[in-house]
């Protein structure tokens, strides 16, 4: 069988599934670099420097995140706002969706000790996400963006509150969102 060559397209999964399982504290260019197979030299041929590839690696993680969610999530739109946060809630509340969270409060993290890349990578992130729950929300909403808005801060606070073992709190906090 042939060697299927080297492309940032077949890069960006064997990057991606790597950081998934490691963790961003083990994204160097050598341990991405072995872990996809090649040389560092060539990331840095492929991607152009190392905050590219980060770059490139999480907005990658992001679609797989959103790919993920589409697959969990009911077919068709939410009922109401408060139903599609119930739902996020609980689709990733399961096992599979725990390495994206621990990505995710690394990427936080590095926010907070502003890091541009992380920054630049969380807003892109959170503009998918929010792109997401619009298509989600049901279709009547009367301010689908304003709603998005609503939802995705609910859920990244719930998310928070869960990570720091006070996930009830968050449960607690959906009777705040719209029913109707």
């Amino acid at each position: 069988m042939a060697k299927q060559p080297l492309s940032r397209e077949t890069l960006l999964p064997k990057l991606a599934a790597h950081v998934l399982a490691e963790g961003l504290n083990d994204a160097s260019l050598r341990p991405l670099a072995k872990a996809a197979g090649t040389s560092d030299r060539m990331l840095v041929y492929h991607f152009g420097n190392k905050q590219a590839l980060l770059a490139d690696v999480l907005a990658h993680l992001a679609e797989m995140f959103a790919a993920a969610l589409d697959t969990a999530f009911p077919a068709g739109r939410a009922s109401s706002r408060r139903a599609c946060a119930e739902t996020v809630l609980e689709v990733t509340g399961r096992p599979e969706f725990a390495p994206f969270f621990r990505i995710w409060w690394d990427i936080v993290g590095g926010c907070a000790r502003g890091n541009e890349a992380y920054l630049t990578a969380a807003g892109a992130i959170m503009d998918r996400l929010l792109e997401w729950v619009v298509d989600h929300l049901p279709a009547s909403d009367p301010d689908p963006h304003a709603g998005a808005r609503e939802v995705l801060t609910f859920i990244e606070g719930a998310q928070m509150l869960q990570a720091v073992g006070r996930g009830a709190i968050g449960k607690d906090g959906l009777s705040g969102l719209q029913s109707e």
